[in-house]
């Protein structure tokens, strides 16, 4: 095997920094270029006082979303090994950035891991299987309940459709309890509960309630913007459409680059439901977007410039 000179490593791994913040960039400038929308009300939405207070409210929830998931992270984190605030922010806005632009952000595992000795790899990419695990869950149990409320309302689904997936979900979770000693290349269900199990309780609760404020900041940034246009529908209802929209597009496997496309595609099919403008919630998914990935990007593309791999 030919050996790499030190030097020649050095040059290829800040070039592929480099590469990985361009990349960024190129992606997010190629989705907000070939989005349409009506710039012309945008900037008359801007003249109104009470719209600007809206406005600083959603960008101080977009701010609090992204702190509550620094705070997620350094929770787990602490339960190996101490790190501060300024490490875990860190942390996670250089591997937000890594994973901006690979399937269903599977670059944020890898992202993290390389700030940890070898030897903690597995642990890391667990931490955080267990960080977005919560809020999978919490996307899961408000996604569904805005379902079932929004179908109450206007019925998209058959009340037999319903029942038959509430059965397939029971005799799903039945399978898994008779399976869960089944394993895969040494891997079972059994095994992941006993590793969850592993990390203290307290851990646990604390994360499942910062996932909990994370869900109600992030929908609350769209609650607000919609306010903003001027969407006068009763506050639950625009709650559970929101939540229903979250819910099927991370259901959806996409790049993390097109995450507002593929958010923006399915919430226009709800809100058009109820008579809400389709450029209204383009804009919505793709401020929110910005807000919540371009910015944090930009952050976390200069700590990816500055990453120094451990020896």
């Amino acid at each position: 095997m030919v050996a790499i000179p030190d030097k020649a490593k050095q040059f290829l791994f800040a070039m592929v920094k480099v590469l990985i913040v361009a990349a960024a960039f190129y992606f997010i400038y190629d989705r907000l270029s070939h989005t349409r929308l009506d710039w012309k009300q945008v900037q008359h939405l801007l003249e109104n006082p009470k719209a600007t207070y809206l406005l600083i409210g959603v960008v101080i929830l977009a701010v609090l979303n992204r702190f509550f998931e620094i705070l997620k992270w350094r929770n787990l984190v602490m339960s190996i090994r101490d790190i501060s605030l300024f490490e875990a922010t860190r942390q996670v806005m250089a591997s937000l950035t890594a994973g901006i632009f690979t399937p269903n952000g599977v670059g944020e595992y890898a992202g993290k891991a390389l700030f940890y000795e070898k030897s903690l790899a597995k642990k890391i990419v667990f931490l955080n299987l267990i960080c977005n695990g919560a809020q999978m869950m919490h996307t899961l149990i408000f996604g569904v309940f805005g379902l079932l409320y929004f179908n109450t309302k206007h019925a998209i689904i058959d009340s037999q459709v319903i029942l038959f997936l509430f059965i397939g979900c029971c005799v799903g979770f039945v399978a898994l309890l008779f399976m869960k000693r089944f394993s895969i290349k040494g891997y079972s269900i059994e095994k992941l509960l006993h590793k969850i199990n592993t990390l203290p309780r307290n851990i646990h609760l604390k994360n499942m309630g910062l996932a909990f404020f994370r869900y109600v900041f992030f929908s609350h940034q769209q609650y607000l913007l919609l306010v903003c246009f001027g969407v006068k529908l009763p506050y639950l209802m625009v709650l559970s459409t929101i939540a229903i929209s979250y819910l099927l597009a991370s259901s959806l496997p996409s790049f993390q680059f097109f995450d507002f496309a593929v958010k923006g595609s399915v919430a226009v099919f709800f809100f058009g439901q109820l008579g809400v403008n389709e450029w209204i919630v383009i804009f919505v998914t793709t401020a929110i977007w910005f807000l919540n990935v371009v910015v944090p990007v930009g952050i976390g593309s200069y700590f990816v410039l500055r990453f120094k791999p451990l020896p």
